[in-house]
């Protein structure tokens, strides 16, 4: 919980993803950053950055029930784009 932001008090989290290589962190991330923008509510919002191997999504949400979506649709965002690339590589 923070507080400070825009909204007033804010539940928080980042979600961390690590990968064998560079370039499978890069896929995920590029799959998943445009959607950073597009699924905010009105209670979420999320930013997508990667270092290296590693993916990270931040969100903020208003309220515990806004955050624990929040956090399932991201994992489930991240767990395509996961998917997708090793279709991709298996193609």
């Amino acid at each position: 919980r923070r507080e400070g932001s825009r909204r007033g008090v804010v539940h928080a989290t980042t979600l961390v993803f690590e990968y064998d290589d560079v370039a499978r962190a890069r896929t995920v991330e590029r799959a998943v950053a445009r959607e950073a923008g597009d699924i905010e509510g009105d209670r979420t919002t999320a930013t997508v950055d990667r270092r290296e191997r590693t993916v990270r999504v931040a969100i903020e949400a208003d309220d515990l029930t806004a955050l624990r979506a929040g956090q399932n649709t991201w994992c489930s965002l991240v767990e395509v784009a996961e998917r997708a690339a090793d279709a991709g590589a298996a193609g």
